[in-house]
């Protein structure tokens, strides 16, 4: 069953399906896990869609090597 990114209670083991969105619920739990300067920017998000079997931790962490 795919997940409601719009909804679902996302942890750092959350992974990412074939459904991933970048929603305002994704925004708001990197925002915790990243800091108030997380954007979205388009390498990223291709970063993302080009990676499988990621976990939302993961996704953190590679926004916070991008951005250190």
């Amino acid at each position: 069953m795919a997940l409601d990114w719009h909804s679902v209670a996302l942890t750092r083991s959350t992974p990412l399906d074939g459904h991933y969105r970048n929603t305002q619920n994704v925004r708001r739990f990197l925002i915790s896990q990243c800091g108030n300067g997380f954007k979205f920017d388009r390498p990223f998000m291709a970063w993302i869609k080009g990676n499988e079997n990621l976990t939302m931790g993961e996704v953190a962490d590679e926004w916070m090597r991008r951005n250190s």
